[in-house]
């Protein structure tokens, strides 16, 4: 049985990725950091800072207006840092699309 080659993670086309000779993809699609190990990009502790230096009465007012400030109420949230980091690296900001191993993705409401 003979089987498809395997796809090529790279754009089919790829006039319109004007950034691409500095865009980490380039490597990924070359094959240079496939067996390097994704390092996360990540605040300290954003959450404590926060806790520890609380809101201006004004600004926290602003947020319940705005109805922000259930996002401050709910605490904090457990984040997959190397998904967000690996979405980041994925992502085209010429054609505001995702670049995967599968094809091109994009997000919608």
């Amino acid at each position: 049985m003979d089987f498809p080659p395997p796809a090529h993670p790279g754009p089919a086309e790829d006039q319109l990725l004007v950034l691409q000779g500095d865009h980490r993809s380039s490597f990924v699609w070359d094959g240079q950091l496939s067996m390097e190990a994704l390092c996360p990009r990540r605040p300290d502790d954003l959450w404590e800072f926060i806790v520890e230096h609380p809101f201006h009465a004004r600004v926290v007012a602003r947020l319940q207006v705005t109805s922000f400030y259930t996002i401050f109420e709910l605490g904090r949230m457990q984040l997959d840092w190397s998904l967000i980091t690996a979405m980041v690296e994925r992502w085209r900001p010429e054609t505001h699309i995702f670049h995967l191993p599968t094809g091109e993705a994009t997000i919608t409401l």
